[in-house]
């Protein structure tokens, strides 16, 4: 896709996307044999339900049914949200991610990190990196320009906060 298609369909869609109270992350045109297919990336602080995902996605076809933007040819409308192990990009991306787990690649000799975000604001993160071998966590702060690359982890064993099942907590209260 062209530097100026990707420029004309951001310009039509994004204020289309924001009236839904929904911020556009990304848009793609990608060609699957002879038919084109248009994924446009859609969230919010609070993410999206189905329901927003179904609205977003007929303003949009309407739009673009309108214009010429996707050209003559015919295409495909996906929209979605970003998946479970999406990438970090922006400031908006870290404060979302908030109490998620988080491998981080960091610019010059840094190395990797993998920690648990506790804040976001406009200088960095406030991390909380899990210990290792019975030891304790440790705090650490990050700054933006330090990060080269961040993607959220899954969590399948996570123990939540308030899990009655949680053995630490049933001893504290003992």
């Amino acid at each position: 896709m062209s530097t100026t298609q990707s420029e004309r369909l951001r310009e039509l869609l994004e204020p289309l996307v924001t009236s839904q109270g929904l911020d556009l992350e990304e848009i793609a045109v990608d060609s699957v044999g002879r038919k084109r297919v248009l994924r446009v990336v859609v969230d919010s602080d609070t993410g999206a339900d189905l329901d927003q995902i179904a609205d977003v996605s007929r303003a949009l076809s309407a739009t673009l049914d309108e214009s010429d933007a996707m050209g003559e040819g015919e295409y495909t409308l996906e929209v979605g949200t970003p998946g479970a192990e999406r990438a970090l990009t922006e400031q908006r991306h870290y404060a979302r991610a908030t109490g998620r787990l988080v491998r981080f690649q960091l610019a010059g000799d840094g190395g990797e990190l993998v920690a648990r975000i506790l804040t976001a604001d406009d200088d960095g993160l406030d991390l909380e990196v899990p210990g290792v071998k019975g030891r304790k966590a440790t705090a650490r702060r990050v700054a933006y320009p330090e990060i080269e690359k961040a993607r959220v982890q899954v969590e399948f064993n996570r123990k939540d906060q308030s899990d009655p099942n949680d053995t630490d907590e049933k001893e504290e209260e003992a």
